[in-house]
């Protein structure tokens, strides 16, 4: 059947000719979305065909690459509208593949800059960022596998654009940083001895001191008498995490770490990486050039990377 990849085929020619016994496993991060399938440690690629015909489907057709912009950034699939309007991105350029690289860049950069990803999975990042600072010996606050599912949460139901999508988001902000304050990790960050002077400046170091004293003061004064109160915590750290400062400060290098996210599907110092070394080199060239990833070739160099298009 033409549903089995090369990988499969040679995987099951094996076990005929020495005898092996298969050990398939499927690796699911989230239900609703596609799953990996692996023959022991080899990854099996699917063979994708365009319905009734024998076209196989590859990253480089457009279509194909703006799904896969929104299971990898968005944790969804996409909307049609939302869908026809980055796909038409990419084909008015027709056979200009100049062009077409260029589209190709942009359109999964803007996934990045969305509303939607900026409300959601960024947010998450510096909320991780306020309530725990960076991690032990490591230059980011968050890990992918805490990361993914937390912007899942928070992004549940959350298409933008559509009726209603900004009480959604709001509702889940709410809920989710709720959930965040009430975590045994947070509350052993910071326990119920604290102050509410306390409390507020330990977010505030942990994100870096964005906060002006006026800023300081008005959470300070949310906490009130009640620095315990989960509602209250959840909505201080909310604050901290939404400051402009804050957000400035950590744009860049959520940008980097996100294309290690999304693109690779792994943190940055994971195998075949030992450590940080090429977070820190993109996100030195990215803030050489000022944030502009087109010029820093950033997103480029990151779709067209073996380890990105061997997903595939």
């Amino acid at each position: 059947m033409k549903l089995f990849s090369a990988t499969l085929i040679i995987a099951l020619a094996a076990i005929a000719t020495f005898g092996q016994t298969p050990t398939l496993r499927i690796v699911t991060e989230d239900p609703n979305l596609p799953s990996e399938l692996f023959y022991g440690n080899i990854k099996v690629k699917p063979l994708r065909l365009r319905p009734g015909t024998n076209t196989v489907i590859t990253i480089q057709d457009p279509d194909f690459y703006v799904n896969t912009q929104y299971v990898d950034f968005l944790s969804r699939f996409p909307d049609q509208s939302g869908f026809t309007f980055w796909q038409n991105e990419i084909t008015s350029c027709g056979t200009d593949t100049n062009c077409i690289d260029v589209k190709r860049i942009n359109v999964s950069a803007a996934f990045f800059l969305s509303i939607e990803f900026q409300s959601t999975g960024y947010l998450v990042y510096k909320m991780y960022k306020a309530g725990f600072g960076n991690l032990p010996n490591k230059p980011v606050p968050v890990r992918r596998e805490s990361f993914m599912p937390d912007t899942r949460s928070i992004a549940n139901g959350v298409v933008v654009g559509q009726q209603g999508w900004e009480q959604v988001l709001e509702n889940n902000k709410n809920s989710f940083a709720l959930a965040f304050v009430s975590r045994p990790e947070f509350q052993a960050a910071f326990p119920n001895t604290l102050t509410a002077d306390q409390f507020v400046t330990q977010l505030d170091n942990n994100a870096g001191q964005v906060l002006s004293s006026t800023e300081k003061a008005d959470l300070v004064a949310v906490l009130g008498a009640t620095p315990t109160d989960l509602t209250k915590r959840a909505s201080v750290l909310r604050s901290v995490a939404e400051n402009a400062n804050l957000n400035q400060r950590e744009f860049n290098k959520a940008f980097v770490l996100m294309q290690y996210f999304g693109y690779l599907r792994r943190n940055p110092d994971d195998a075949p990486d030992a450590d940080f070394g090429g977070y820190n080199f993109w996100l030195n060239k990215l803030n050489q050039f000022n944030g502009n990833f087109v010029q820093a070739e950033m997103v480029k160099a990151f779709i067209v990377s073996g380890e990105y298009l061997a997903r595939f």
